[in-house]
Formats: C-alpha cells, structure tokens, sequence
C-alpha cells in the first residue's frame, strides 16, 4: 500500500497546505478590519450628521485607504518571511553541493537525536538523500517545505479584497436604511457579520469558537460605540 492511500483525507499532508492556510488567514483578518474600520469610520461620521454626502465620503476614503493599508502591510510581512525561507533553502543547497558528507552526517545525527539508533539514522539519512537531499534536510532541519514558501503577492491580495469586502457591509447598512435606522441597522449587521469572522478564525485555527466571536464581537462594539459617541460630541458642538 502506497503512503498516499495510507492518509487520512482530513489530515493536511497535501503540497500547498501553508499558502492555503496563509491566504484564508490573510482573508478572515482583512475581512474582520473591514467591517469594523469602516463601520466605525460611517458610525462616526452618522453621529454627527444625517447627510448621506460626508457619510459616503469617509466610507469610500476608508475603504480604498484601508484595502491599500492592508495589501502592503501583508505584503511586506511576508515578502520578508518568504525571502528568509528562500536564503536558508539557498545556503542549504550550497552546503549540499559542497559538503555532501558532512550534510549526511548532519541529517544522521538529527535523526539520531530523535531517538533512532545511530544504524537507523544513518540508513533513514541515506535513504532520504538518495531520494530528495534538499527537502530532507529543508525538513529535518528548518522545517520548511521548498514548494511551500507563500507568496507574498497572493496574500496581499487576499488581504485587499477581503478588505473590501468587509467595509462593503457596513457601507451598505449605513447608507440603504432610512436615517434613523441607519445606527442601529449598522451596529447589527456588523456585530453579526464579525461573529462570522470570529467563528471562521476559530476554525482555521481550531480554537475555541465562543472565545474568538465574543473577543471580536466585545472588541468591534466597543470601537463601535467609542467613534458614534464622539462623532454625536462633535455633532452638537456644531462640528458636522
């Protein structure tokens, strides 16, 4: 029986799974940002005034200001990840063509020290170098797959336009209703729309789901309520 009939289809031994894993991250963080950046962007503004006008234009302001903020942000946190995989995964295929022998013994003794006796580690090392000498020493050594370094322009992207997405909503609650539903239509959509977020993030992670929708749920409330109470403040002092 070959190893691949032996694996179980919910366990993550496909190729890619990092890139995945790092996009659907970057789409649920930017997603999240979205929706409570802009929700409190048009909150505050709707608290100082009933005018669609100023309303729209800080909304399209923090949505395109966000988006942007957030596709370098992701992209620059990764290009540096990706650029240090790539330097080690270079320098060990230096060391390979040079020293192949002390590369073996290498790979032998971190087998060794794992617990295999000296024999077997040395065996399982020629073996896995026969096969593939620079993904068994990226592995055993670096933990790093040479086909898995994530790309910094797909996460950029994925960040961008789930940005977007997410500031989509609220644009939209605050600005279709009439205007005295405008505030409470907004507050919830966006606290259930970051309950998704937060129930998603949780499962990417596989951590506690009630924890992460009431962390993110708590937390955009708050920034909800923060910038509608001053944009009111400012409202009455004849600001808007």
């Amino acid at each position: 029986m070959s190893a691949t009939s032996t694996q179980h289809p919910d366990e993550p031994h496909q190729q890619g799974l990092a890139q995945r894993l790092n996009w659907l991250r970057a789409g649920v963080l930017g997603a999240n940002d979205g929706i409570v950046s802009v929700a409190a962007i048009v909150v505050g503004v709707a608290g100082a005034t009933s005018e669609v006008g100023p309303i729209l234009i800080a909304g399209v302001a923090g949505l395109v200001g966000g988006a942007i903020s957030m596709a370098l942000g992701e992209y620059v946190s990764v290009s540096s990840q990706s650029d240090s995989e790539r330097a080690l995964i270079a320098k060990e295929k230096r060391e390979l063509s040079e020293m192949p022998d002390e590369e073996l013994a290498e790979l032998a003794g971190l087998y060794e020290a794992k617990g295999l006796q000296p024999a077997t580690a040395r065996q399982v090392a020629i073996e896995l170098t026969a096969h593939d000498a620079v993904a068994a020493h990226l592995s055993a050594e670096l933990n790093i797959d040479e086909n898995d370094v994530v790309s910094a322009w797909h996460a950029a992207a994925a960040s961008a336009a789930a940005f977007t997405i997410g500031a989509i909503l609220p644009m939209l609650a605050i600005l279709l209703p009439p205007a005295e539903w405008r505030v409470p239509v907004t507050f919830a959509a966006v606290l259930l729309a970051l309950a998704m977020t937060g129930w998603i993030a949780a499962w990417i992670g596989g951590s506690s789901k009630r924890t992460a929708i009431l962390r993110v749920v708590i937390g955009g409330a708050a920034a909800l309520v923060a910038t509608w109470g001053i944009g009111s403040l400012l409202g009455v002092a004849g600001v808007g």
